[in-house]
């Protein structure tokens, strides 16, 4: 019969044994680790926990989540990412001391008992029962780490943690099975070398070498006796013995640890009462994750990487899968950011336009013939605080790639009507009538064999910006002078669907994701776009016709456990979306003339280049997009939320009655162009000659153009340059024609959209 105490109640080894269950352990101890079926020593209710036989065989490991570095392309890094903060190391490169201080205070007999510490056990029993609670935990080492690998692969899910973690027999008897496997399987070293890479040490910081950078600024391999006694001090209680919020206690929990360390002999007591005496020396690195981190402004560039691999199969089949690998971590990702490019485009981002201007801009740059993306940033700065004015939402990028619903690209898409004309077989000098104001051709050919028809009763007119822009026009002064109706007429000619096959092809599409509507308008740039879109888009210009589809990635390689491995990655696809011949004519009708005076503002000096701006109506966007042979780029202004126009507004600290495309947005093309081309190699365009398609005598007259350059009299209307137009003291008007409810897709707000389109 039990003895009962002489109070009546259960003896000490009976408290004990009803609060550890001690019925399990002993009995799996005392036969010799030969854990026969729960069942048959009475241990758990029927249904409460599995039998120790039916447990599977072997424990599952998931690899250890690790941090993410992004490189740009030349290994610079940008950003870390991680789901947590860990770096896995050999246990060669673990201090000594921190090796020995972990098991000292942790489980001191580890290398002389197995899975399972029967005189531990015993031991914990005796005190805990003594003081009525729990006061000292009989876990080994190897239990320890396979509780945490059970936690790791809970990941953040809190009510799989809550399981991981939760006292019960059922739990113990699987730690119990699977630290017996560990042991006959890993082998003592490896074990400590695993549990020190998988320990939560506090601060964000998972194994023992993000410790020692989070709190001594230091690696793991170069810990002393004291920094390493601190550090396995924390880890039975990393909110208690936090050392950055609580040094008096952390101070006697090392100590602690130093104590024990001596008594086991690792080091002499002599060793041990110096350094209870040294500070804790503390060299804290604060946590920092994330596209928050990001150097020179490639926060946005950084997150654009993140959506890359969340959205592309070739990561995985599922996005559950991607996200997955994802937050694993372990990767390294060379991108394709270009350093100076970046930094260039940031320095001129800062110069031209404040983060806290009620507008904001993006810029995006990308190499043709590559699709590689060199370039993001702007001025609106990366982060979630939104009372310093951060924000997470990429001005550039489409929706689906973190970014917004787009912004009308204004007269910046009458380049792709044009080329969809000159491959339908019209020539370079086709002449329009091009009078100042008109009602939409109707019927206009659309795709699948529709045509749109213009409301006989009321039908939609457009006008050019003044009056005295009266054709006839051919394409290279229509082109110059971004008139409206010269394009709205060769639209019409061509026919809808030409055009938006030709931006299809382009890589030009809606932000949202969705199709291009069949209606005249598109030529004046009424369909909402990003500005990588358009930088892409135009890169095909400069690569003589050539569409690749943008990359950010270069390479992805994964460090799991001691072993690195290459992944897939996207690779860009290169299509002809136009002749050379077309491209070439493009590159003629628009290169150059941001050198010759009137659009001085977006020059490269003696550098090849070609541009063209867009202002949409009411002022709510202005753009300029131009290249070179080797790089192509987008820059566009306004309010994100489609609220403010740029009609006396203050910008970079400069006052704007009015803001023109060449001039607010121009000029920061000009700087980041030149600073990302910096020691790149002067390219020439395919020169070919444009004759004219009328008698020059004729339209030449002043131009009170909305893009006009208010310094030289000129005009940076739509292209940038063409010819010198007097009247620089006439006032600008504002855009302006009539187009009645629902002709074409606007956006009431979030995606810097109207229900205008203009024009120049």
């Amino acid at each position: 019969m039990p003895k009962k105490s002489s109070g009546g109640g259960l003896s000490p080894a009976q408290q004990a044994a009803k609060f550890l269950g001690v019925s399990v352990l002993a009995g799996a101890v005392l036969a010799g680790i030969a854990l026969p079926a729960v069942g048959a020593l009475g241990l758990a209710a029927k249904g409460s926990v599995e039998s120790f036989d039916e447990l599977p065989a072997n424990m599952k490991t998931p690899p250890l989540s690790q941090r993410t570095t992004i490189l740009d392309a030349d290994g610079g890094q940008i950003a870390t990412v991680y789901s947590r903060d860990r770096t896995v190391v050999a246990l060669k490169d673990v201090s000594p001391y921190m090796q020995k201080a972990i098991v000292a205070i942790e489980d001191s007999r580890f290398y002389q008992h197995g899975a399972v510490d029967l005189k531990g056990v015993l031991r914990a029993l005796n005190k805990n029962a003594q003081t009525g609670g729990v006061s000292e935990g009989a876990s080994t080492l190897t239990q320890q780490y396979v509780k945490n690998v059970f936690v790791e692969e809970a990941g953040d899910d809190p009510t799989k943690v809550a399981q991981a973690t939760q006292q019960t027999i059922g739990r113990k008897i699987r730690e119990l099975k699977y630290a017996i496997q560990v042991e006959e399987e890993l082998g003592k070293k490896k074990i400590l070398e695993n549990y020190l890479n998988i320990t939560f040490f506090g601060q964000q910081a998972y194994g023992v070498e993000a410790a020692a950078q989070r709190y001594f600024s230091k690696s793991a391999k170069d810990l002393n006796i004291q920094e390493s006694a601190l550090l396995a001090g924390i880890v039975q209680s990393p909110s208690r013995y936090d050392p950055v919020n609580d040094e008096a206690e952390a101070t006697k929990r090392r100590n602690i640890v130093l104590q024990r360390m001596a008594a086991v002999g690792d080091i002499s007591r002599a060793q041990a009462a110096d350094a209870m005496k040294a500070p804790l020396g503390l060299k804290v690195s604060k946590p920092r994750n994330g596209c928050i981190t990001a150097v020179k402004g490639a926060g946005f560039f950084c997150d654009y990487v993140r959506e890359v691999f969340l959205n592309d199969k070739v990561f995985g089949k599922t996005k559950e899968a991607r996200a997955k690998v994802w937050n694993q971590g372990g990767l390294t990702v060379r991108t394709t950011m270009d350093a100076a490019a970046q930094d260039s485009a940031q320095r001129s981002i800062k110069d031209h336009v404040y983060k806290s201007d009620e507008v904001a801009t993006a810029a995006s740059i990308v190499q043709p013939g590559t699709g590689k993306i060199l370039a993001m940033g702007q001025s609106r700065p990366y982060g979630v605080d939104t009372k310093k004015g951060e924000t997470t939402l990429n001005l550039s990028a489409n929706d689906d790639m973190g970014g917004g619903m787009g912004y009308q690209p204004g007269s910046t898409f009458k380049p792709i009507v044009a080329a969809a004309a000159l491959e339908d077989g019209m020539p370079a000098n086709k002449v329009y009538s091009s009078p100042y104001q008109m009602a939409y051709p109707s019927p206009v050919s659309a795709c699948d064999g529709k045509r749109w028809m213009n409301d006989r009763g009321n039908p939609a007119k457009l006008e050019n910006e003044n009056s005295s822009e009266v054709g006839p026009y051919d394409m290279k002064e229509a082109t110059a002078k971004s008139v409206n109706t010269y394009y709205v007429q060769m639209i019409s000619d061509i026919g809808i669907c030409p055009v938006t096959t030709m931006a299809k092809k382009m890589g030009v599409e809606r932000a949202d994701g969705d199709k291009m509507p069949q209606v005249p308008s598109i030529a004046l740039g009424t369909q909402e776009v990003s500005p990588l879109t358009m930088a892409n888009g135009y890169a095909t210009f400069a690569s003589r016709g050539m569409y690749c589809t943008p990359i950010a990635i270069e390479s992805v390689s994964q460090r799991v456990g001691d072993k690195t491995k290459s992944l897939q990655v996207p690779k860009s696809t290169c299509s002809r979306a136009m002749s050379e011949k077309t491209a070439d004519t493009i590159n003629a009708l628009l290169k150059g003339v941001v050198e010759d005076g009137t659009g001085s503002k977006a020059g490269l000096g003696s550098r090849p280049s070609a541009g063209k701006t867009g202002t949409t109506d009411e002022r709510y966007a202005a753009w300029f997009v131009g290249y070179t042979p080797n790089m192509a780029g987008a820059v566009w202004v306004g309010d994100p939320a489609h609220k403010r126009k740029m009609s006396g507004i203050t910008i970079g600290g400069r006052s704007y009655g009015k803001v023109f495309g060449g001039e607010v947005p121009g000029p920061i093309w000009r700087d980041m162009m030149s600073g990302a081309l910096e020691g790149k190699p002067v390219e020439q365009f395919n020169d070919i000659h444009i004759p004219d398609g009328r008698d020059k005598g004729r339209g030449d007259g002043n131009r009170d153009d909305d893009d006009r350059d208010d310094d030289n009299g000129g005009f940076i209307g739509g292209l940038v340059g063409g010819n010198n137009g007097g009247g620089g003291d006439e006032p600008f008007p504002t855009p302006s024609f009539s187009i009645p409810e629902g002709f074409f897709r606007g956006q009431d707000n979030g995606g810097g959209n109207g229900n205008g389109g203009r024009f120049g």
